[in-house]
């Protein structure tokens, strides 16, 4: 069904703010706290603190004793439970520290079949739906999944990821009519094309165990995947696949009896998360998270012995482009050698900053001036970038946390900002933020910053049949032959949009929005439509790297089958995401470029990237956000008896641990 789009220009006087605007029929915005150089008290520049404000996690790491336990309890249960299964460890920072299979394991397991309108038939999956991936593959995304959503002040699991990915949040029979999960698209992260995830090489050296790396199927869903903590620090996370199905838990109302997930809990025992940070102590828009069904008390003897399960038959495998086979101890989170450490005061002058580095001493992504001058009249340069990663670190260091205990905790995430290429020019995050916002708060940068380019369109139309049909569908939906060509400014919230099974948001009909699959009814977390599709052939190069034991070529670094620049990157070289926390910058009203913030809660992440822009231009006064009458929130979808606004930003009310304002983005 196709609708209109209407630019609301000669409406700005009455619109003056929509940076927290909201689906539903358009409606003047609230009054103003501000004008778009004026900004309210709560929005003004601080001074960077003369002090730390975080605490700084402990330097904590698994042993190869410590792995071969946690083998060993995880084997044992399965064991017991007549359950074989392939289990896998990692450290903190995604390493593949040993991968083991007991005898009798599924070699391969199947992508769901499961979708919103039931499951599809054998051979009309879409998406990865039907998909045969190793086991071994399975259980280093669940493990790496347990790791990286985790941090010192949240312990979510696989179970966690699945229940904040789907159409309706929660799931449930009797939730449909809400709107989709807070991390919506989040699973096609940490993708094994990504430019910024390492990748084992097999060789030693100052290099090899430094992260984030890669997973071989982006961020699990499927329950079994369970963090790994030592003396209450997160270490690591382990992985369980045994029923050779990747699938994900539809109804959060129910409790599963999962071999899978039981394994895996046993496994963790003696390295188990705080009973206070796990996540169903973590309540999201009124609803506690889930972290397991399985329980403590319906374990079996603890069997703590390696050296009694390793054999005959059970034994550690080697998984191209992961492990040679071998246990081996992690890397301590903070440290040069685990890639992600404290930043110097040459390379980022706030004391709590973290930053990637290459394990030799060096930052991965040093604050640069923008690549893209043969596009862009003038590109951000170093300074501005220096400014917009202080200025957002410094939003950041004030917000209250949605996903950390205790409460009123600091928010801790990543920061990107990148140029109209989706070059880097600079990543930054707080001490203890989860790793996953890392890849995805680049993601994020890069998605506003291409999306609300005037060559978008160019570049969708560029990629193959399935790629290039999405610009019609999306010229069709908003009733606009020039969508897509820079007229609006799009943040990940407003793509977000459009990228949903139901259009609007919750409300189940017939429409998808225009990014999301065609028939809503086929949709499933495999299947999320643009996003998914981009990455369906790098995702299966790098699952036949993986069955073929390496003979088959690797998918390459960067991802996407869109054209390359001039410079040989692409601008989505690690997927495009689908869920907020992200705007493009300009100057002048020209696009330079986006910044993506990724780690806690959807509205605090939209806040750190909005504000700190802004309070970047007001110190500088040469780059801002986009201007009112552009922002996509200006974009009005006709559905016959009703009109839907998209969004752009909503930042949450009272955000701040310093301040008792509310409405602290009302007025920019």
């Amino acid at each position: 069904m196709a609708g209109g789009l209407k630019s609301f220009a000669a409406l700005v006087p009455l619109l003056a703010l929509t940076a927290c605007g909201g689906g539903g029929a358009p409606t003047p915005a609230p009054a103003g706290g501000g004008t778009a150089g004026t900004p309210p008290p709560t929005a003004s520049p601080t001074p960077p603190p003369t002090g730390g404000l975080f605490s700084v996690p402990a330097q904590e790491s698994l042993s190869v004793e410590d792995v071969q336990q946690i083998i060993a309890q995880a084997a044992g249960e399965a064991s017991a439970r007549g359950f074989p299964s392939t289990i896998a460890v990692t450290d903190r920072v995604g390493n593949v520290l040993g991968v083991f299979q007991m005898a009798g394991a599924p070699g391969t397991s199947s992508v769901s079949l499961q979708q919103i309108g039931g499951v599809a038939a054998a051979g009309n999956g879409i998406g990865l739906q039907g998909v045969g991936a190793p086991s071994s593959a399975a259980a280093i995304a669940k493990a790496i999944t347990g790791a990286y959503l985790s941090s010192g002040g949240n312990a979510f699991s696989t179970r966690t990821a699945s229940q904040i990915v789907q159409e309706h949040f929660p799931p449930a029979p009797t939730t449909i009519g809400l709107e989709s999960g807070p991390l919506f698209g989040v699973q096609f992260s940490q993708l094994p094309c990504s430019d910024l995830s390492t990748r084992f090489t097999g060789t030693s050296g100052p290099r090899e165990l430094i992260g984030p790396k890669r997973s071989p199927l982006g961020l699990a869903a499927d329950s079994g995947g369970l963090p790994i903590y030592k003396n209450g620090v997160i270490v690591g996370g382990i992985g369980v696949e045994g029923d050779g199905v990747y699938g994900f838990d539809p109804n959060t109302l129910d409790v599963d009896d999962d071999p899978e997930e039981f394994a895996a809990l046993a496994g963790i025992q003696g390295f188990d998360p705080p009973e206070e940070i796990r996540a169903d102590r973590i309540a999201v828009d009124g609803s506690s998270l889930r972290f397991v069904d399985a329980n403590v008390e319906g374990l079996s003897p603890l069997q703590t012995s390696f050296g009694a399960i390793n054999g005959p038959g059970n034994g550690l495998i080697a998984v191209a482009g992961y492990t040679d086979g071998t246990i081996r101890a992690g890397s301590a989170y903070g440290s040069e050698e685990s890639g992600i450490r404290a930043a110097q005061p040459s390379e980022f002058t706030n004391p709590d900053a973290f930053i990637l580095t290459d394990g030799s001493g060096a930052n991965r992504f040093p604050i640069r001036a923008g690549s893209d001058g043969a596009d862009v009249s003038q590109p951000l340069s170093a300074d501005e970038v220096r400014a917009l990663l202080e200025e957002a670190f410094m939003v950041l260091s004030r917000a209250r946390a949605q996903i950390r205990r205790p409460l009123d905790s600091r928010m801790q995430a990543t920061i990107s900002v990148v140029d109209t290429n989706g070059v880097v020019l600079g990543i930054v995050r707080s001490p203890d933020g989860p790793i996953f916002g890392t890849d995805v708060s680049l993601q994020k940068a890069r998605t506003a910053a291409l999306f609300s380019s005037p060559i978008a369109a160019q570049e969708f139309l560029g990629g193959p049949p399935p790629v290039a049909a999405f610009v019609q569908r999306v010229r069709d939906f908003l009733g606009d032959a020039n969508a897509l060509t820079g007229q609006f400014a799009f943040a990940d919230r407003s793509g977000g949009n459009l990228a949903r099974p139901y259009f609007p948001d919750g409300e189940v009909g017939a429409i998808s929005g225009p990014l999301s699959v065609e028939d809503p009814q086929t949709f499933s977390p495999f299947a999320t439509g643009l996003q998914s599709t981009l990455v369906l052939p790098n995702i299966g190069e790098h699952v036949g790297f993986i069955a073929s034991n390496g003979a088959m070529a690797d998918t390459r670094r960067g991802c996407t089958q869109l054209p390359r620049t001039t410079s040989g990157n692409s601008r989505i070289a690690n997927g495009i995401q689908i869920f907020p926390g992200s705007v493009p910058i300009y100057r002048n009203g020209a696009l330079i470029g986006g910044i993506g913030v990724s780690g806690d809660g959807i509205d605090q992440d939209d806040m750190v990237s909005f504000l700190g822009l802004h309070n970047a231009g007001v110190r500088l006064g040469t780059i801002s956000n986009a201007p009112n009458d552009i922002r996509a929130d200006r974009i009005v979808v006709s559905l016959g008896d009703r009109e839907v606004r998209l969004r752009y930003v909503n930042c949450p009310f009272a955000p701040f641990l310093d301040d008792p304002t509310q409405n602290v983005c009302e007025g920019l």
